[in-house]
């Protein structure tokens, strides 16, 4: 119970619901009949079991309360987003009435404040209870903005040149909070930092301005690698669902800029006309996105199967789109296009197939 999160307890109560459903259709269909203290003995621990989720993190018991939940998350995330413009729009509506002292004093507050306010929501927050889980979250996001706000705030008091090496502080505090409070938007927050930071100092490196670090895709993607490398050295497993947001950003920044220079091939460093490397990251595209389907696959990632596939698709509309859309008929170009999305459907089901023959022969 000690090693338990929210997201185990619910995934354990999610089980139980299912067992008992098909233990019902079992009973139904006389395949299976328990003796009466087997099933009060069964109920029993079922109870006692629940009961214990129930108070330690107040799981969802049904549907009706796991769209409850959903809806908590949803107004959460749009409450933190409303605080967090009012904050912003507060402080440059009053700006200019303040001297020079006040106004370092009140962004240096603000920050200090919304972080003592997440630390106190987060200190009762112990228990993994979903609504005071949503308070922190909430806080947090706020924190963040305070303090991004408080960061650009200082530069323009004090007229500082603006540097790439902002978004290591930003995504350092989101990091932080994302760690503290569980929460997944300041992880996607802080991840999106870093790449933007790590692209940035491989585009100087490279001569660029700091700013101009998007006109060379291929700045992005040691970033990407980094980030989907991540989760295999620093374990997520206490944090539900950081390995999947790791892996899911680390793979935009990878074909993201791919299917870019597909059709770019002047944002490219490579030093060779700019079709051949248009056709180079096309083919590069599908190979990548295949062996990314693969690694999903071996690895029972769902998230990397599906973004996998997604880009895998683009790749190839994108292509059709080259090859056709000016020299055939417009009728005759979406026949083809809803033919090959049965062609891919076909073949997913038969690699679903293997796979579930080869799962069976391995147990």
């Amino acid at each position: 119970m000690t090693t338990l999160n929210r997201s185990d307890a619910q995934q354990r109560a999610d089980a139980i619901g299912v067992f008992n459903a098909e233990l019902q259709r079992l009973e139904n269909e006389q395949v299976l009949q328990l003796s009466e203290p087997q099933r009060s003995r069964l109920q029993a621990h079922q109870q006692a079991l629940l009961a214990q989720y129930r108070a330690a993190f107040d799981i969802d018991q049904n549907n009706q309360a796991r769209q409850l939940s959903l809806g908590m998350r949803i107004a959460s995330f749009l409450g933190a987003l409303a605080l967090a413009a009012s904050v912003f729009f507060l402080f440059y509506q009053f700006w200019g009435l303040f001297a020079e002292v006040a106004q370092v004093v009140i962004l240096i507050s603000a920050s200090l404040l919304s972080l003592g306010l997440t630390l106190a929501v987060q200190q009762r927050d112990s228990s993994g209870r979903l609504g005071q889980q949503m308070g922190s979250k909430l806080a947090a996001l706020v924190a963040f903005a305070c303090f991004v706000l408080n960061i650009v705030m200082l530069g323009q008091i004090f007229n500082i040149t603006p540097s790439d090496k902002a978004l290591l502080p930003w995504a350092a505090y989101a990091l932080l909070l994302a760690y503290a409070t569980e929460a997944r938007v300041l992880l996607a927050a802080g991840i999106v930092c870093l790449l933007g930071f790590i692209a940035a100092r491989v585009g100087t490196w490279g001569g660029l301005y700091w700013l101009g670090f998007g006109e060379r895709p291929e700045n992005f993607f040691p970033a990407a690698l980094l980030m989907f490398a991540l989760p295999w050295l620093i374990p997520q497993r206490r944090f539900a669902g950081f390995a999947m947001t790791y892996r899911v950003f680390a793979l935009l920044a990878l074909f993201l800029p791919m299917l870019l220079l597909a059709h770019w091939g002047d944002g490219s460093y490579l030093d060779y006309p700019s079709e051949a490397i248009e056709a180079t990251y096309q083919l590069l595209g599908f190979a990548v996105a295949a062996a990314v389907i693969w690694l999903g696959v071996r690895r029972e990632w769902p998230d990397v199967v599906n973004t996998g596939l997604t880009f895998f698709v683009i790749f190839f509309y994108t292509k059709l789109f080259d090859w056709w859309w000016q020299s055939m008929p417009k009728y005759l170009f979406f026949l083809l296009l809803g033919l090959s999305a049965v062609l891919i459907l076909l073949i997913l089901r038969r690699l679903r197939s293997a796979n579930g023959l080869l799962g069976g022969h391995a147990q």
